[in-house]
């Protein structure tokens, strides 16, 4: 990650198995949610739960990050074609 940026990852006490994963680059900030609920059969293991949100948390601020990126590519690459003129015969 570039200096400057903070990648946070909480729980939330109020609602236990709530996690939020928060990306600050300092002029973009992204979060990604998670959770975890428990089937009432399991034994009650808090750090299972724990983990659980974080890691959807992060997989959620992932996914927005690849969209960011692809969307990124995407505008490159238009402007990169622009750039290069019209193109004559068959696209590739």
């Amino acid at each position: 990650m570039p200096p400057g940026t903070d990648l946070i990852v909480a729980g939330d006490a109020t609602a236990p198995d709530q996690a939020r994963a928060t990306l600050d680059t300092g002029t973009t900030v992204l979060t990604g949610h998670g959770a975890a609920h428990r089937n009432p059969a399991d034994a009650d293991v808090p750090e299972i739960g724990d983990e659980l949100a974080a890691g959807r948390a992060l997989r959620d601020l992932g996914r927005q990050l690849l969209d960011i990126a692809e969307g990124d590519v995407g505008s490159a690459d238009a402007r990169s074609h622009a750039e290069a003129g019209p193109v004559l015969g068959w696209s590739l």
